[in-house]
């Protein structure tokens, strides 16, 4: 059972308790009575009742504000991630073809390994971004794998690339739930951002 149900249950049970104990005191005159004749006794609960049900109450508004602010730099990341994904795939994906530079690829492949160690820590928590992660580190293997077969053929020769592509595309399948929490415009910020790097 997750954290933020638990929280919330916690909190719907406080305040059915709260709303018994009213409900009580008003239907029925001996419980009335009783409460009546132990004022400390009330007090102290009733203060209880109302901190615990503040306290449970606005800390899952705040979970889940959290959530949502960490929803966006998740989506954020990952974006970031994409990016240097497929200018690297394509760099690799050139080399294997064998038109292009083996140092400009092992750059990217370098670079886009860093950023995914980097952003790691932020997409472990959350079961989409773990297999956003996933599939990233997949990619990554592959890449590192073209590149040792470009390393041992002779004379550079070519590679097929087809298990590049099918990564990369698998790596985009996952980062779309995830890209789908970033307004239009951020979203179209980080493909120019990605266009005019590639240029």
């Amino acid at each position: 059972m997750s954290r933020r149900l638990i929280g919330w249950l916690a909190a719907a049970l406080a305040m059915l308790i709260t709303l018994a104990l009213v409900v009580g005191e008003l239907t029925d005159a001996g419980q009335r009575r009783w409460w009546a004749a132990r004022p400390l006794t009330t007090d102290t609960v009733a203060g209880l009742l109302v901190l615990l049900v503040t306290v449970l109450v606005v800390n899952q508004l705040l979970n889940r504000r959290q959530a949502r602010q960490r929803g966006h730099a998740v989506a954020a990341q990952a974006a970031i991630i994409v990016t240097q994904a497929t200018r690297a795939a394509e760099a690799v994906s050139s080399v294997t073809g064998g038109s292009g530079d083996r140092s400009a690829a092992a750059d990217g492949f370098r670079t886009y390994m860093m950023m995914l160690l980097i952003g790691a820590p932020v997409l472990i928590d959350d079961p989409v971004a773990r297999h956003f992660l996933e599939q990233a580190q997949y990619l990554g293997g592959v890449m590192a794998a073209a590149l040792a077969v470009i390393d041992r053929s002779p004379d550079g020769a070519a590679v097929p690339g087809n298990r590049l592509d099918d990564a990369v595309q698998q790596l985009q399948s996952a980062a779309a739930p995830l890209l789908q929490l970033l307004s239009p415009a951020t979203r179209d910020s980080l493909q120019r951002i990605g266009r005019t790097a590639e240029e």
